[in-house]
């Protein structure tokens, strides 16, 4: 009969922590204890076996709400605790301190947001709100019905970042080296203003002309190559990168098997990425890079396949 093991003190309250979160229908997953990066192996070492026997499963991807897998998780260690923002609904607005280093009298996000708010002409929210370790705060609001905000960094305003899909927030009751995350405001999280959603949401950008795609491939094989291009190619802002990832990863099988070459597949990815693109071409061919090495080791062969 398998029985988890004994749990101290500060394993219960983190336990209890991740249960409430996970009560509020927010997903969790545990971070390394005392710290705030996601437990678990990362990308590069995943053995693709157990939970990730079909691809790589990022924290977001593994977060839950289900009381069970939430105990035997916390059970065997004292994690810290993650919410998952964007499959919890949320988008959470970071207000963050200035650094040790930056100049003695920089605003910090708290008071940066408040003028936000002034210019806007709306108090600041009633909300949701945690004080984060190192004294700044995260203002918790639900998405609209239909939005699909990811995060941004600087976007409203200095000191002030978001979490949204693809980000996660580390959650009350977590305890780092420079402190606790702790509760300032238990209400439920408010709607996210208009306002706020007129600032974030994603810039319409003119529909993008599709690269040619050229292949020597029929079939199903051709139709999977000109779909994944034409899935990177109309990403959206926030998108783009997850993906080009998950469309590397899904060809890089092809290139395993034989059916396309990886040249061509470096070719066309790249040729999508940049036509919409937020980043630099350097870094893009970087993720198709991974994406594509990723695939390969993993496959059912367990061959690599050469360029």
């Amino acid at each position: 009969m398998n029985t988890l093991p004994t749990i101290d003190l500060p394993g219960l309250e983190l336990l209890a922590w991740a249960i409430e979160a996970g009560g509020r229908g927010w997903r969790v997953f545990p971070l390394r204890p005392g710290d705030k990066r996601p437990a678990g192996h990362a990308e590069k070492y995943c053995p693709g076996t157990g939970r990730c026997a079909d691809g790589h499963k990022t924290p977001e991807q593994r977060a839950t709400t289900d009381v069970n897998l939430i105990t035997t998780a916390w059970a065997h260690h004292p994690y810290n605790i993650g919410i998952a923002t964007g499959p919890s609904g949320l988008l959470v607005v970071d207000l963050d301190m200035p650094k040790p280093q930056e100049p003695k009298g920089t605003p910090d996000g708290v008071t940066n947001f408040s003028a936000l708010c002034e210019r806007a002409g709306q108090a600041v929210p009633d909300t949701y709100r945690v004080r984060t370790a190192r004294g700044g705060e995260h203002l918790y609001f639900t998405q609209p019905p239909g939005a699909r905000l990811h995060s941004t960094a600087g976007k409203l305003a200095k000191k002030i970042d978001t979490r949204g899909w693809g980000g996660y927030v580390v959650a009350a009751g977590s305890l780092t080296p420079d402190g606790p995350y702790t509760v300032l405001n238990p209400r439920p999280p408010a709607p996210l203003p208009d306002w706020l959603h007129d600032a974030l949401k994603p810039v319409q950008r003119p529909v993008q002309t599709m690269p040619p795609v050229t292949t020597n491939a029929s079939g199903y094989v051709a139709a999977a190559l000109r779909g994944e291009v034409h899935n990177v190619a109309t990403a959206a802002d926030g998108t783009r990168n997850a993906t080009l990832l998950r469309a590397a990863r899904a060809l890089g099988r092809l290139v395993a098997s034989g059916d396309l070459t990886r040249v061509e597949v470096e070719e066309a990815l790249s040729r999508a990425a940049a036509g919409n693109a937020t980043q630099s071409q350097r870094y893009y061919d970087d993720v198709i890079r991974r994406g594509l090495d990723w695939s390969i080791t993993h496959h059912p062969t367990g061959k690599r396949v050469p360029a």
